[in-house]
């Protein structure tokens, strides 16, 4: 609680900014899923990418039992 951490590098789904979180991040940085879907297909790529990102952290939490981000923690790291 007396810095912020942010994960930078790695993150290429949704599962991975669950277990960065679930470590202790406060935040996740990402650099490919962002810019495959620049190349793929400009803005509406990148709102496409960030889409599945979302989906991809809202059905994980479900997995987890987790309703909201503030109830992931390191008890969910297996």
């Amino acid at each position: 609680g007396e810095c912020e951490i942010i994960c930078d590098g790695g993150i290429r789904r949704g599962t991975h900014v669950l277990k960065a979180l679930a470590s202790g991040a406060t935040a996740c940085s990402m650099g490919r899923p962002y810019l495959y879907g620049l190349a793929a297909g400009g803005q509406a790529g990148v709102n496409k990418a960030l889409d599945l990102l979302r989906a991809e952290i809202v059905r994980g939490m479900g997995l987890i039992g987790c309703r909201n981000i503030s109830e992931i923690n390191a008890k969910h790291i297996a």
